[in-house]
């Protein structure tokens, strides 16, 4: 009996002793699972090597799981990258200004409009991992932590993707170039993204948010 109350309790926590809402998770999760059946058959299982595609399901994890250190790793990862996103599509929408050509795939009219139209969850990610963090508080080990998970990804894109992918922009900002080794280009890349990238938004959060 006293197993069985332990169990109820620790179902009760799990499911309404929470710090980020049921009217979160659930919607989040069914969302998740709508997208990637769709992205798997139409971009393939490398797709997900992407640090929005990757941020989008190890967020899933953290709102489950409630993990500071989870949902601060992904901010630190995307944060400011998809705020980015935004104002590339807002630009392009607005004004018909291309700023850095991120969101050039959502005017293809050959990508499926439901393809594309999932896509708009980079319009959301940011401000929930922001809010997340704000609920669980920043977990400072995300910088490094993010970086050590970064160079494992971007090593395998390098090793195991196809360069016409150009996953994480592995063989070049854009389409691949070759105005660069590619083996130097991948080395700057992974210097650049956690000292300019991650560290700002590090820095960022780290004033703003408790630890």
């Amino acid at each position: 009996m006293a197993g069985m109350d332990h169990w109820q309790e620790s179902v009760g926590r799990l499911l309404w002793d929470r710090e980020i809402p049921l009217s979160v998770c659930v919607p989040y999760t069914l969302f998740v699972c709508s997208l990637v059946p769709v992205y798997w058959r139409y971009y393939g299982p490398a797709n997900f090597l992407w640090f929005s595609d990757l941020a989008l399901l190890i967020t899933l994890a953290a709102v489950w799981l409630e993990s500071p250190l989870l949902a601060s790793m992904q901010a630190v990862s995307v944060g400011l990258l998809e705020l980015v996103w935004i104002a590339d599509l807002v630009a392009r929408l607005v004004f018909g200004v291309r700023l850095v050509g991120m969101t050039d795939y959502m005017f293809k009219a050959e990508i499926p409009l439901l393809v594309r139209g999932l896509s708009l969850f980079h319009v959301v990610l940011p401000f929930l991992l922001f809010w997340l963090v704000y609920r669980l508080g920043y977990d400072e080990r995300a910088w490094m932590a993010q970086t050590l998970l970064a160079w494992a990804v971007l090593l395998a894109c390098y090793a195991f993707t196809e360069r016409s992918q150009n996953i994480n922009w592995v063989f070049g900002p854009g389409k691949p170039r070759q105005w660069l080794s590619p083996r130097l280009y991948l080395l700057v890349l992974m210097v650049v993204l956690p000292v300019c990238v991650y560290l700002p938004t590090h820095f960022f959060l780290r004033a703003l948010v408790p630890t």
